[in-house]
């Protein structure tokens, strides 16, 4: 007779939900749309790094400045003005538009009731995938996947979601802090 020994993985930061079944939960990810703000001390280095390599450029006749100065100037010459930084989902607090937070990461959460969760209180979660027939692994395991190109999801069998950057998934998920902080690297 044989006995199987079932054991729990992950209780301490609370992702395990059953140990019949593999449950996926996929970390979608939204990379920045925008490079992010430079740091101020990185940006003063540039400073003193570039005023420190004119001091030694090489000297250029003025009249071969200007020829070059002269060249692609015309009638077509557009004007480049920057799209804003600071969007209207930003202003308002949209947390279910992915037009927010241009310079971060956004990840999705939904809120509903995950596969082998105890009670019907629905809760934040990641989306999940549960797979029936394998038998050889019994914990929850996560992998990432990028949103590229896409502004609007159809998120079906949950009450709401919410698209939070990784200091705003701390929000939802205090106790596992620790973990998602190694997990994520932003």
């Amino acid at each position: 007779m044989q006995r199987s020994l079932v054991r729990p993985f992950l209780t301490r930061r609370g992702f395990s939900t059953s140990s019949e079944k593999i449950v996926a939960s996929v970390l979608f990810e939204r990379l920045p749309v925008v490079v992010p703000k430079i740091d101020p001390v990185v940006y003063a280095f540039q400073e003193f790094s570039f005023r420190w390599q004119q001091q030694y450029r090489r000297r250029y006749p003025d009249e071969f400045l200007d020829r070059s100065n002269a060249r692609g100037k015309g009638e077509y010459q557009i004007d480049y003005v920057p799209a804003p930084r600071v969007t209207e989902a930003d202003k308002n607090n949209d947390r279910r538009s992915l037009q927010r937070a241009l310079d971060r990461r956004l990840y999705l959460l939904l809120k509903g009731n995950p596969y082998g969760a105890p009670g019907e209180k629905p809760v934040w979660h990641f989306p999940e995938k549960v797979y029936e027939s394998e038998e050889t692994l019994r914990k929850k395991f996560f992998f990432k996947s990028q949103v590229i190109a896409k502004n609007k999801f159809n998120i079906r069998k949950c009450e709401d979601f919410v698209w939070v950057t990784k200091d705003e998934l701390m929000e939802y998920f205090p106790e596992q802090a620790e973990f998602l902080n190694k997990m994520i690297i932003s």
